[in-house]
Order: C-alpha cells, then structure tokens, then sequence
C-alpha cells in the first residue's frame, strides 16, 4: 500500500468534512462496515436534502437501471428552494463500463457543477478498479474514494461502551473487546447483540458472564474456545464444542478451514514469543484487525511449545485431505480434534 495514507485516513477526512459543511461533488462509497457507511449516508442526507428523501432534491439509482444519459440529466438538474443536489447510486460498476461511456464518465465527473454532489455506492457489487486501465485511473481523480472498514481497536471499544451507557449499562474495556472478538467486530452485529445484552444484564455493569448468555458468537470464535481447550489438553471440552457445531450442521469443510486457520495463527505467534516479539508483530504477521486477537492468540500458545503447533498444522493439512476421500467427514474432524487435545 502507497505510503502517502493510512487505510482510515481517507474516512477521517470525510468525517471532519461533515463537521464543516465542506461536502465534495463525487464520492465512491466501498467496505466492509455497513454500519458506518449507512450512518454516513444518513448525515450527508440530512446535511443536503432538509426535505428529507422524498423531497425535490434527492435522487436515488440502482445500477441496472441507470444509463449515462440519465446520470448526465440527473446531474444537470438543478436543486429546488435549495443549494445542492444529492444523487445516489447503488451497485452501478463504474469499471465495468464501456470504454465509449468510461470516457464520458471522465468528461462528466471533470465538469461536475458545485450545487451536485454525486455518491456511488458499492453494496452488493464488490469495488475492484483496475488501476492500471488508463479510463479507470481518469475516473477516480476525480473522486473521494471513502472506504468503510472494520473499526480499529480503540474507536471500537469507546463506541461498544457508549452503546451501553445510552442503555445504562457500563461494561469493561477488556470485555467490550470480548464481545467485539465473538461477534466479529462488526457494528451492525454488534448493535443487536449490545442491546439484548444491556436488556439481559440485571446489574449496572455487564458482566462476561451476560455476554455469553444471550450472544452468538462467530464460527471463529467458537474455534478459538475449541483450540484454546485443545492448548489446554480439555480435550472433552474440545470434543463437545465441536459437536455442538456438528449439530448446529456446520459444514466440515468450513469448520475445518476455521480450525486450520486458528492453528497457524497460534503456530505463529508461538514464533513470535519465541523470538520475543510483540502482538503487534502477529497482527502484521497473520493480517489480524484487532490486538485483543492478537493477544488471545499469545495467551494460547503459551501454552504450547513450537513443536506442537508445527504437529498441529500438519495434523489440520492430513484432514483436508483426508476429508475429500471419505463419506465420514464428522468422524474424520472428531478424529482430529482427540488427536489434537491428547497430544
């Protein structure tokens, strides 16, 4: 990644443009927190169309039904009893136009008059520009390409604790981070399960105890309590988390993968303790979003020496091969899990 910004940078300029008024004429919208990216559209909704969505000066497109010809009218339109205009785009692939309308897309985009602004929005339609075409990279420097990622450790864990503070509820840093590791980390799971959290917890401060109460966590994260209980040597532990993923119809293939994945992560940062490095040093490492990830990762393979977590690894690697010559596949992840906790 080009050295000139970091992955929020762009978002963090955003939002101060927000707070200013200062509000662009093209965005493209991309990423995976839905959350924030809705949120965004709410604010500039509110900051440009105060008759709301269904006044004169909001418009709204899905791709497939949008033409050029349409954007370009849409665009010449003036705004009604206001300043600005605001058009929003969903799922139109701007790179996977025509050549013939990539170049009128650059003619438009460079002419863009100050009472419109313009926001295309990837959703469903997964953003990949190909930078390197020359109509594509004439494209984009016209835009403010705002990308909507997974919230860094910090901004996330003061957002979970002041979710439950509007509920009433306190909850402490280290468990704000546990709740954000099984559910995901994303903001859109999270406001569900913070609220029936604060609505199940009956004293003033959530306690972990409510959190695993009423919270679903993520297949990894139910991996992970597998092979933390594995690091243990729990192995009945170990076996009945896995056959309750085995019931819940948990595809083997899929729970392999999980399983493979948790153990070269803990094999590495076996590496990194062996080498005396830091769980920042894993997060680069195994490309992790949060360092309460990193540091559960630590804490289990302390628990393990370098030659078990290399024996582990090979163990998950002889299933996945195991598991595409049998009709046995839950006998064959059982026989794995055993054979991992009673190493």
């Amino acid at each position: 990644m080009p050295q000139k910004s970091k992955p929020n940078d762009e978002y963090k300029a955003f939002l101060a443009s927000l707070k200013t008024g200062e509000i662009g004429r093209l965005y493209i919208f991309h990423g995976e927190e839905r959350y924030l990216l809705r949120h965004s559209l709410l604010k500039l909704r509110e900051l440009l169309c105060p008759d709301g969505i269904n006044g004169f000066n909001y418009n709204r497109y899905e791709g497939k039904a949008l033409t050029v010809d349409k954007l370009d009218d849409a665009i010449d339109t003036l705004p009604n009893f206001a300043q600005r205009t605001l058009i929003e785009i969903h799922d139109f692939d701007i790179f996977k136009c025509s050549d013939t309308d990539k170049k009128r897309l650059g003619q438009i985009f460079a002419q863009l008059p100050e009472y419109v602004c313009v926001i295309f929005i990837y959703d469903v339609v997964i953003y990949k520009p190909d930078r390197r075409v020359k109509l594509n990279a004439e494209i984009l420097k016209h835009a403010d390409v705002i990308e909507f990622s997974v919230q860094e450790h910090g901004p996330l864990i003061k957002w979970i604790s002041k979710h439950f503070a509007d509920a009433g509820k306190r909850i402490s840093s280290a468990d704000a981070g546990y709740l954000a590791l099984i559910t995901g980390g994303y903001m859109s799971a999270l406001l569900g399960e913070i609220e029936k959290t604060a609505a199940f917890s009956r004293g003033e401060v959530v306690t972990r105890s409510d959190i695993d109460a009423v919270v679903t966590p993520v297949l990894d994260a139910v991996v992970y309590k597998m092979t933390d209980a594995i690091a243990k040597r729990e192995h009945i532990s170990a076996m009945k988390i896995m056959d309750e993923l085995l019931r819940m119809k948990e595809a083997p293939h899929r729970l392999l993968f999980s399983i493979s994945l948790t153990m070269r992560q803990i094999m590495a940062a076996r590496v990194c303790i062996e080498n005396n490095r830091d769980a920042k040093a894993l997060m680069k490492m195994c490309g992790l979003r949060y360092d309460f990830q990193a540091r559960a990762l630590m804490d289990t393979a302390r628990k393990m020496n370098l030659k078990d977590c290399r024996e582990a690894v090979l163990s998950c690697s002889k299933t996945a091969f195991d598991l595409n010559s049998t009709t046995e596949q839950e006998a064959c992840l059982t026989e794995l899990i055993l054979k991992l906790a009673l190493a």
